[in-house]
């Protein structure tokens, strides 16, 4: 009786291990299907709203919600908790720097708040995210409203010596701008104009306030 027993035993167990292996899957499968959802266009230029002139450009918040859906994004009713993180933007267009104007993907009349969002006019990006998942800059832009790719940022395409360049802490990034993904603490410069209209220096660092 006792073999008998240890035979359902190790059976059940078997059943009971497939079940468990079935839900991870299913539970992988979904993460990975939930962080998929996010998507970085390769090309915003058909998104609704979006800015293709020149600097400075405002929120804009008439189409941010089809913005948000367009890119895979759900408009929020409060900022989420499960990411939290912060990034510092400086943008110069021939020499001169464009603020980040405050409020961008916060439509408070509609009611709701993007999961990357700027509160003032400090440059700090806020994500606030209730999935902890990768976000890029190419979908902050999109948030934004600026048309923003490897080649132009609103109204300004390369041309000739005028060209398009983004540095991260302080570093030429060789990369496709639109797919820098989002990560704590970044100084992340974008520069359109000559060579010698560049910064000098680079910002590399930026001192967040406490708790940032």
């Amino acid at each position: 009786m006792s073999k008998h027993y240890n035979k359902k035993s190790s059976s059940g167990w078997w059943i009971f291990g497939g079940i468990a292996a079935i839900i991870i899957v299913l539970f992988v499968v979904g993460s990975q299907n939930a962080a998929q959802s996010v998507k970085t266009l390769s090309d915003p230029s058909a998104l609704p709203g979006i800015q293709t002139g020149n600097a400075p450009w405002p929120a804009e918040l008439d189409h941010l919600r089809e913005r948000l859906v367009a890119i895979g994004l759900q408009p929020l009713s409060a900022e989420g908790t499960a990411l939290h993180i912060h990034q510092h933007l400086d943008i110069f267009i021939d020499g001169n720097e464009t603020p980040i104007p405050a409020g961008t993907g916060i439509d408070t009349a509609g009611g709701f708040i993007s999961t990357i969002h700027v509160h003032d006019s400090s440059g700090i990006v806020h994500v606030e995210s209730p999935t902890i998942q990768t976000f890029t800059l190419g979908q902050f832009f999109d948030i934004w409203g600026v048309e923003f790719t490897s080649q132009r940022i609103g109204g300004y395409q390369n041309q000739g010596d005028k060209t398009l360049k983004v540095f991260v802490n302080g570093a030429l990034y060789s990369g496709d701008p639109r797919q820098l993904a989002l990560a704590s603490h970044q100084e992340i410069v974008i520069a359109y104009g000559t060579d010698q209209e560049l910064p000098n220096p680079i910002p590399s660092t930026y001192n967040f306030p406490a708790g940032y």
